[in-house]
């Protein structure tokens, strides 16, 4: 039996950079504040052209600040481990540690509604952009697009019973994108 994870359950950790040594071994870009959370795994997912296939992990080591030093079982050779380099990695979301408070994974608030302590009920979030220097929520507002730093001084309290997200941004900026 084999289990098929799709993308949208798991979390991206990390990019295969380059070989260590010539039995196989592969280094590891994590994208984690926490790399030291994922030195002890036994399997991983690595997306192969679309697809997300399991590799048992023989042995893991951190190795310098953000990278992880992984042996795959069956990858014994400098050309299994070239075929491997620029590989995305995956886990299941039930691995990610449970987060409290104010700190929270993108893909947890999805969905959230967004109030804002002065304008009032903002919108809905569509989607965390982290692709600017500075992650935005982008909020849908009956069909307007509104776009929200993701600034921990912005954030006041993140209600996950509620599925809502409070803010306090500076004056006039929500109504920026109403005007």
């Amino acid at each position: 039996m084999t289990i098929i994870l799709k993308k949208e359950d798991c979390f991206y950790l990390g990019k295969i950079v380059k070989k260590y040594s010539f039995k196989g071994e592969l280094l590891v870009k994590l994208d984690t504040d926490e790399p030291d959370l994922y030195e002890n795994l036994d399997a991983i997912f690595l997306d192969l052209r679309g697809n997300l296939v399991p590799f048992f992990i023989e042995s893991s080591q951190l190795h310098k600040s953000d990278l992880l030093r992984l042996k795959f079982e069956d990858v014994e050779t400098e050309a299994d481990a070239e075929a491997l380099i620029k590989s995305e990695l995956y886990l299941p979301l039930e691995l990610l540690p449970k987060l409290e408070g104010n700190k929270f994974y993108f893909h947890e608030v999805i969905g959230f509604t967004i109030t804002d302590e002065n304008f009032g009920k903002v919108g809905i979030i569509k989607t965390v952009n982290d692709s600017t220097a500075q992650a935005l929520f982008e909020v849908d507002r009956d069909g307007v697009e509104i776009l929200i730093p993701m600034n921990d001084e912005f954030i006041v309290k993140v209600d996950r019973d509620k599925k809502t997200v409070i803010v306090n941004t500076p004056e006039g900026l929500i109504d920026l994108y109403l005007g």
